[in-house]
């Protein structure tokens, strides 16, 4: 075994204590319609450039006329695919998906694309979000005799449009048909022999952009995030609005609103944690807004200090704007291992208790014997940390002070992060000055409500905000907030 450097900051999740301090991502989503193109090879880009929304599993499924050629499986988008896979992907139409698994566990089953037939052709569907009415949705479809061979809400969407094709409709009648039975948070992509859809739930909670390649012939791009879009030279052109439905075929782009009066809702932590710092939203790169929330933060709890830093890498971009506001001198405290991915998107305490690390180390010349400050974006459950702070102290920090570029997160979220006890969350048991004896801080700090929506220079309406309100756009039955696992405890679905 290698010896541990004494101060190094080991996120060892090897007992019941350590559960990860970080809210976890559900999915990314990506397709493109690109005549004459290495479609495959393009949405393999387009889906590391969105590793960062789930690293459990990854697919990518093409359609050659009328033919499909899929390939899924477990693990980071680097070590599903190589380029002699991807040459098996021959195409003009892709859809591709990276997967953190919110409702249904982490097989490769419930890995997507979804595939599903029907008599316009086939079907492949990938989803980003949570629906809430999956035990009424999976009712509906049985009635049917259809047999349901994964254990995840994207499945049944996928089914739910098929179902609807199957009666006679067009692919937009039934996609449109299929919405109104779903309730929940959807940003999906899905590929036809004819085109490509996507489309957003009427509160837009999960995030989806249009790009486009060329002007001549007709090449659009759908994706997550825009860093997606840059990755492959796509120009961004748009969101896909809440309630809209693009459609994108040899014609070019069509839209239309399939629910006519969408109420813009998306997730707030979107911008303050989950999307990439270099993706744009609301016109400017996430890097600018969460640097406005840093410098909200110190206007808001000012303290003297010698030192200011972020923890990596999300917390970076707030404590470069602590610094510019505060005077306090920027630094780089901690150092990560770039070797390690994000820990959060592990799924279960399992997982967690395996073994699995993140390894920071503080820099001891540059703590010892100062007053720090640290911000990160937020605390969810607490335990990590607890331990960062104990590392910092033992590096020689004097003082220790954190501040959170937001408000406490006080309850879970059924719309597509994992989240889903409010057991898990400190802040819903905690108060302030008792989550700081408990992390054995000098001083914590959050970023006011008020604070945070007056950095986002929008609407404070149109955001999603239930885990620090507890304010759900849309109603949460009371067996969905018991188990991301629902579908699996009924024992009514093939294990493969």
């Amino acid at each position: 075994m290698i010896p541990q450097h004494p101060t190094t900051f080991d996120l060892t999740m090897n007992s019941s204590e350590n559960l990860c301090d970080k809210p976890e991502e559900a999915c990314g989503v990506f397709g493109i319609y690109a005549p004459e193109q290495d479609v495959a090879k393009m949405t393999y880009f387009g889906l590391y450039a969105l590793q960062h929304r789930g690293q459990e599993s990854a697919g990518i499924a093409t359609f050659e006329g009328p033919y499909v050629h899929q390939h899924k499986d477990m693990g980071l988008v680097s070590q599903v695919f190589n380029e002699t896979i991807l040459e098996e992907l021959p195409g003009n139409i892709a859809v591709g998906h990276t997967r953190y698994s919110t409702t249904g566990s982490s097989r490769k089953v419930n890995a997507q694309p979804a595939l599903v037939e029907t008599r316009l052709g086939t079907l492949v569907l990938a989803h980003n979000g949570n629906l809430v009415n999956t035990m009424q949705l999976r009712e509906e479809l049985l009635k049917t005799n259809l047999h349901l061979v994964t254990s995840t809400d994207s499945e049944m969407i996928a089914h739910a449009i098929a179902e609807e094709v199957n009666t006679g409709e067009g692919w937009l009648e039934a996609a449109t048909h299929a919405f109104h039975r779903c309730q929940g948070a959807f940003s999906l992509v899905i590929g036809t022999p004819d085109g490509i859809m996507g489309a957003r739930d009427p509160h837009g909670i999960r995030p989806l952009v249009i790009g486009k390649l060329d002007s001549e012939p007709i090449r659009y791009v759908l994706a997550s995030e825009t860093c997606a879009l840059d990755i492959i030279g796509a120009e961004y052109i748009r969101d896909v609005e809440p309630g809209e439905l693009v459609w994108i075929t040899e014609t070019g782009l069509a839209s239309l609103f399939w629910n006519p009066q969408p109420q813009r809702k998306l997730c707030i932590f979107e911008m303050i944690y989950f999307a990439r710092p270099d993706s744009l939203m609301h016109n400017e790169t996430l890097y600018s807004y969460r640097m406005r929330l840093g410098r909200t933060l110190a206007q808001e709890s000012p303290i003297d200090a010698d030192i200011v830093f972020g923890v990596p890498d999300s917390g970076i971009p707030a404590a470069i704007g602590f610094s510019q506001k505060s005077g306090i001198v920027y630094g780089e405290g901690l150092i990560k291992n770039r070797y390690v991915g994000r820990t959060f998107i592990q799924p279960t305490q399992s997982m967690r208790e395996a073994g699995i690390k993140v390894k920071l180390n503080p820099l001891k010349d540059v703590l010892w014997g100062k007053r720090v400050v640290i911000i990160d974006d937020s605390i969810v459950r607490g335990t990590t940390s607890r331990k960062l702070v104990k590392a910092l102290r033992e590096a020689g920090a004097r003082e220790v002070h954190m501040r959170i570029s937001s408000p406490p997160v006080t309850h879970p979220c059924f719309y597509g992060i994992d989240t889903d006890t409010q057991e898990q969350l400190i802040a819903a048991t905690k108060s302030v000055s008792e989550i700081a004896t408990h992390l054995e801080v000098d001083t914590l700090a959050y970023l006011s409500w008020e604070g945070m929506l007056a950095a986002t220079g929008e609407d404070t309406n149109g955001f999603c905000s239930a885990c620090f309100t507890g304010d759900y756009p849309v109603a949460i039955p009371q067996q969905v907030k018991s188990s991301k696992l629902i579908l699996e405890k009924t024992n009514q679905y093939a294990v493969l």
